[in-house]
């Protein structure tokens, strides 16, 4: 499972730069580059949603990943040791990035 940290602190899923969550969903099945992947797990917190929605925030995760020409996808998996989400005053899952993604192609 590769570490994530995460600063879309407006996710519903994010405690403290970590994921609560216990696994997510990287979008850009044609991306070939950073800015063309998304979080798809991301859900905006509202003021009525409880901070942590699902379990306990951790590092470890599962990643399943759409982005298949990133060098680190496999069998649509993520096999990188450590995934940064990217995505500071998101309001929705595009606005987010997995700034980890690397283009196969380069």
């Amino acid at each position: 499972m590769p570490s994530l940290v995460c600063s879309a602190q407006n996710c519903v899923y994010n405690d403290s730069m970590y994921c609560s969550k216990g696994d997510i969903m990287v979008g850009g099945d044609e991306a070939h580059k950073s800015q063309e992947t998304c979080c798809e797990s991301f859900q905006e917190r509202r003021a009525d949603s409880m901070r942590n929605s699902v379990g306990t925030p951790s590092a470890d995760i599962m990643v399943d990943c759409q982005a298949c020409n990133c060098t680190y996808n496999e069998n649509l998996k993520c096999t990188a040791g450590k995934i940064d989400i990217s995505g500071v005053g998101a309001s929705s899952c595009d606005e987010t990035e997995c700034s980890t993604f690397y283009c196969e192609c380069q």
